[in-house]
């Protein structure tokens, strides 16, 4: 498991968050009084929400000095709790919540199948996993922190195996958040011609994680410098679609255990 892409709340970082943070609110319906668990929660600015609107929310992320600084930020919240664990397996009993969800997270591992059988084993019947990961075909350059990113055929017959009601739809976002990703690829494809032979795919993924953050964070700087809009982008400029779905920026996976 890659283990360094974390949540980053720099101006200039600011369209990333509101993206990640859409999923969030989008939960919002399915968690209202129940208990969830967050898969790859980081520090809890996501998690931290959720238990706004549920009975009990727990947190899970594989390193325990992240957990420890989760606690510390999010102690006043009586209802939310942290664990540590790799995952898989899940540190929970079986059938012991009502909704999992696990947002740009199923990317960064190896056991992906396995994960998914595991979120049925301790979901409760009738209980709900949400799940996010970026839509492949949308993706420009290798990310290093990245084990596998999914096409939308990919997690459907993936998730079909163990899911026996399923919904995918796909993010998009409105012109403003649109011009933003436009002018992210333009500059992404201009680093990229400076390997023509596509060496960097070949290369082991430790070896692209440092420049890969460099590179990324000069970009985002430069974009926000350029583009006046970067800072007013939230997560209204995003909404969820089933029209045209490779060509939206993530997937989104709705899947339901049957009671």
């Amino acid at each position: 498991m890659f283990d360094r892409e974390r949540p980053s709340f720099e101006e200039s970082n600011n369209v990333t968050v509101q993206r990640c943070f859409f999923a969030y609110e989008f939960a919002r319906d399915f968690i209202q009084d129940k208990k969830t668990a967050d898969i790859g929660c980081a520090d809890g600015y996501g998690t931290q929400y959720l238990a706004d609107y549920t009975n009990e929310t727990i947190g899970i992320d594989y390193s325990e000095s992240t957990i420890e600084i989760a606690r510390k930020k999010h102690f006043n919240k009586k209802n939310l709790t942290f664990k540590s664990g790799i995952v898989p397996p899940i540190p929970l009993e079986n059938e012991s919540v009502d909704v999992l969800t696990a947002f740009q997270f199923i990317e960064h591992i190896h056991q992906r199948a396995e994960f998914m059988k595991d979120v049925m084993r301790v979901l409760k019947p009738g209980g709900v996993f949400i799940c996010t990961t970026p839509n492949i075909k949308m993706s420009i350059a290798r990310n290093p922190f990245h084990v596998h990113e999914y096409t939308f055929e990919e997690m459907k017959n993936e998730a079909a195996k163990i899911f026996g009601s399923l919904e995918l739809m796909g993010l998009q976002g409105n012109q403003k958040a649109n011009k933003y990703y436009e002018e992210n690829s333009k500059w992404a494809k201009k680093i990229l011609r400076l390997d023509p032979l596509g060496i960097h795919k070949l290369l082991p993924a430790t070896w692209l994680e440092i420049p890969y953050n460099f590179l990324t964070s000069l970009m985002r700087k430069n974009l926000k410098d350029k583009n006046n809009d970067t800072l007013q982008i939230t997560t209204k400029d995003f909404f969820l679609t089933h029209d045209e779905l490779d060509k939206t920026w993530d997937i989104y996976l709705v899947a339901k255990k049957q009671i």
